[in-house]
């Protein structure tokens, strides 16, 4: 199904912790079928703590490990189970950048959000491998280590394509996917890739990715946290923008989709979205207006608003 509804159509449809957790073993595309759910793995996993701080876990039979720092969000009754819900960020951020979402979702859904290898307070291992398979079999591992066996998978920017990714190769640990100004192949300012994530081309280009409505504070705030990157960091981000490519992919999601964007973008233009929605068999596009093209931060509120929307009408059918 393939559908362009406005936000009001789509309306009209009927206690954080944070830790780290060792992630080893991550291999590349072909190796996915080994983290498929286990039969023995709970189905929501431990709220809270689940790993003592700085605990490394084996998630894999190769490689280094790797500490992937992250924050377990649940501020619903203590008796209950929420369905799991796993928040990725894009360049450049952590997952601080989800802050906007947490305090409505997390009421509805245990919110995993873990800080991408290299970013945040996560670390990389030497030999990693920069590409976007494996960093959504880093994200599986991230899972296996918590024993979750699905959740609803959510990704922004960069993290959107690492979303389509891991739904794509884990179909059955897909509950639902959303996708927010996630990008299929190099983005358009790969002109610029020679200063990519430079501390210029990140003052250069925030007020794209923010938005004019965006204060100036909030400017400062993501030059600051987006400035921060490792120089190894930024060079695995390239090789996986450089070479970034999911038209592949997109034919073999098969969870129910919501894809999001804006409708003056910087980045991809909606006709450019609109024509990779089509490719995902059961898909529908919300068209967000701001000239911002991280709608996940600049239209937060609005995206939590739908994305409830959308999932409890996925429950229904």
């Amino acid at each position: 199904m393939t559908a362009i509804i406005s936000r009001r159509d789509l309306l009209q449809m009927s206690c954080g912790t944070a830790a780290l957790v060792g992630i080893s073993g991550v291999g590349p595309a072909s190796a996915l079928a080994r983290s498929e759910p286990r039969s023995n793995a709970s189905p929501v996993g431990p709220v809270g703590n689940a790993l003592k701080e700085g605990e490394t876990v084996p998630a894999g039979s190769r490689g280094s490990k790797a500490q992937l720092f992250y924050r377990d969000d649940w501020f619903g009754e203590p008796w209950r189970k929420p369905e799991p819900a796993l928040l990725i960020h894009g360049v450049g951020e952590s997952s601080i950048a989800w802050f906007g979402w947490v305090p409505r979702m997390a009421r509805e859904f245990r919110l995993l959000r873990p800080d991408l290898p290299g970013l945040g307070q996560s670390s990389i291992p030497p030999d990693f491998e920069w590409s976007i398979a494996n960093l959504a079999t880093t994200l599986a591992h991230f899972l296996d280590a918590l024993e979750v066996e699905s959740a609803h998978i959510i990704g922004a920017k960069l993290g959107g394509a690492i979303a389509m990714q891991f739904a794509a190769d884990y179909p059955r640990r897909t509950r639902t996917l959303v996708v927010a100004s996630g990008p299929i192949s190099t983005p358009k300012f790969s002109s610029t890739v020679a200063e990519f994530q430079g501390k210029q081309w990140v003052e250069d280009t925030q007020r794209n990715r923010l938005g004019s409505a965006a204060p100036q504070e909030e400017i400062e705030y993501w030059n600051q946290m987006m400035g921060t990157m490792s120089s190894a960091t930024k060079d695995g981000i390239k090789k996986v923008t450089a070479v970034l490519n999911l038209e592949n992919v997109l034919p073999r999601i098969t969870a129910p989709t919501l894809v999001i964007t804006s409708d003056r973008s910087a980045l991809q233009s909606v006709q450019t979205v609109l024509d990779y929605q089509k490719k995902i068999p059961n898909s529908r596009l919300l068209v967000l207006p701001t000239d911002a093209y991280h709608v996940a931060v600049a239209k937060a509120n609005e995206c939590v608003t739908s994305v409830l929307s959308f999932i409890k009408e996925t429950r229904r059918a």
